[in-house]
């Protein structure tokens, strides 16, 4: 049996041989039909599904984002106020001390104008005094021999 075995391979080689020929021919043809075909459907595949793949990726992808929380914004808003209140108080502050300034001014040219008046006053009152004793010395020393 082995031998018959061996005189159907011999028998059969040619057969095969052909047939591996022409198999290989077959995927040959095989692949010059395909390729082209594959490249016009990677080219549809990049112009029609692609960008409605892309699309729905990012609207996924926009969907389980995750959204900042306000304590993010928090913390700025209560910055920026207190920035804007202390800026508000140093503007009053300012003004404030210009005005007082000016009131000290007017205080200190009121104080000097009285201080002033006081002095003649008590210029004239002394003047007086000193005139009577002046007046009272002169009749005490004439009522003197």
């Amino acid at each position: 049996m082995k031998a018959q075995a061996v005189r159907t391979g011999h028998r059969m080689a040619p057969m095969a041989d052909q047939a591996r020929v022409a198999a290989a021919q077959r995927f040959e043809d095989a692949r010059y039909w395909a390729a082209p075909r594959l490249h016009s459907a990677a080219h549809g595949f990049e112009g029609q599904v692609a960008p409605k793949v892309s699309s729905m990726l990012s609207a996924a992808a926009r969907k389980i984002d995750p959204k900042p929380s306000q304590s993010r914004r928090w913390p700025m808003f209560m910055l920026l106020s207190g920035l804007a209140v202390g800026s508000i108080g140093y503007m009053f502050y300012r003004r404030n001390a210009q005005q007082w300034t000016e009131h000290m001014k007017d205080s200190a040219s009121d104080a000097s104008r009285w201080v002033g008046e006081k002095a003649d006053r008590t210029t004239e009152s002394a003047d007086r005094m000193a005139a009577n004793v002046s007046n009272q010395a002169d009749e005490a020393s004439r009522k003197m021999p």
